[in-house]
C-alpha cells in the first residue's frame, strides 16, 4: 500500500523494544484497516465517487489521520488494483502440465469460485476497473499477461495431444474467468433467482463449483 514507511522496519521488528514492536504492530494493522475499508467503498463507489473521508470514516479513522498512511485515493486505488493481480496470479496458476487439464483446469475453476465467494468486492472492483476502459491498471497488467500466455500455450498443448477438443486456447480461459466472474459480479442475482443466501453455505458452494466445473470441463471437451 502506498503509505509512508513504519519508523522501525519489520525485518528488524523482532530486535526491536517491546514498545517499539507493539508500535509497529498497530501501524500494520491500520493499514490492514484501511486496505479493507477502501475495497468496500470503492466496490460501491468506483474510484470516481470514492472520496478518502468515506474511506477514513469506514476505517474508523479521522481524515487526517487517513492522510499520515497514504498519499492520495488515487495511489491507495492503485495499491489495491495491485493487491488483486497479485492474488490473482496465484488464484490463476496452472499446476504441472502433466496432470492433465481434467485436474489442471478443475483446480483453477475451484480457485476462482472460491475467490469469488470470500472476495466479491474485490473481483468487483477489477471488472469495473475493466469496464472502463483500464486507465489504471492497464501499465500493472504485464506479469498476468505472460502467465496468461502460458496458460494458453499448455492448454494448446492438450488440444495437440488430443486430451481436449480443438478451440482457441485464450477463449476457453475467458470463458472460464466469464463463468466463475458471474458468481462475484451477480451474487444477488444469482442468490435471488435460486432462493438462496447471497453468501451461500458451504455445501451450496460445493454444489456450485461441481456443477461450474462439470459444465466448463464438458463445453471444452476435456477426455
Amino acid at each position: 500500500m502506498s503509505a509512508r514507511p513504519a519508523s522501525i522496519n519489520e525485518e528488524s521488528d523482532a530486535e526491536a523494544p517491546t514498545a517499539t514492536r507493539g508500535r509497529s504492530r498497530k501501524y500494520t494493522q491500520v493499514l490492514g484497516l484501511i486496505n479493507q475499508a477502501a475495497i468496500e467503498v470503492f466496490a460501491s463507489e468506483g474510484l470516481a465517487g470514492a472520496s478518502t473521508q468515506a474511506i477514513a470514516d469506514k476505517a474508523g479513522l479521522s481524515k487526517a489521520q487517513l492522510h499520515y498512511y497514504i498519499d492520495s485515493k488515487e495511489a491507495l486505488y492503485r495499491q489495491v488494483l495491485q493487491d488483486i493481480l497479485t492474488d490473482w496470479i496465484v488464484v490463476f496458476g496452472f499446476s504441472d502440465e502433466a496432470f492433465g487439464p481434467r485436474k489442471v483446469l478443475g483446480d483453477l475453476i475451484r480457485r476462482k469460485m472460491m475467490f469469488s465467494f470470500e472476495h466479491p468486492l474485490r473481483s468487483r472492483i477489477f471488472t469495473a476497473e475493466m469496464m472502463r476502459g483500464a486507465p489504471v491498471i492497464n501499465n500493472m497488467m504485464e506479469t498476468s499477461k505472460q502467465r496468461t500466455d502460458q496458460a494458453a500455450a499448455v492448454i494448446q498443448n492438450w488440444m495437440n495431444q488430443g486430451l481436449m477438443d480443438k478451440a482457441d486456447p485464450m477463449l476457453v480461459l475467458f470463458h472460464i474467468w466469464a463463468v466463475t466472474q458471474f458468481y462475484a459480479d451477480h451474487a444477488t442475482q444469482a442468490a435471488y433467482y435460486r432462493d438462496t443466501a447471497q453468501q451461500g453455505e458451504e455445501k451450496d458452494r460445493r454444489y456450485l463449483i461441481e456443477q461450474v466445473t462439470e459444465f466448463l470441463l464438458k463445453g471444452a471437451g476435456v477426455r
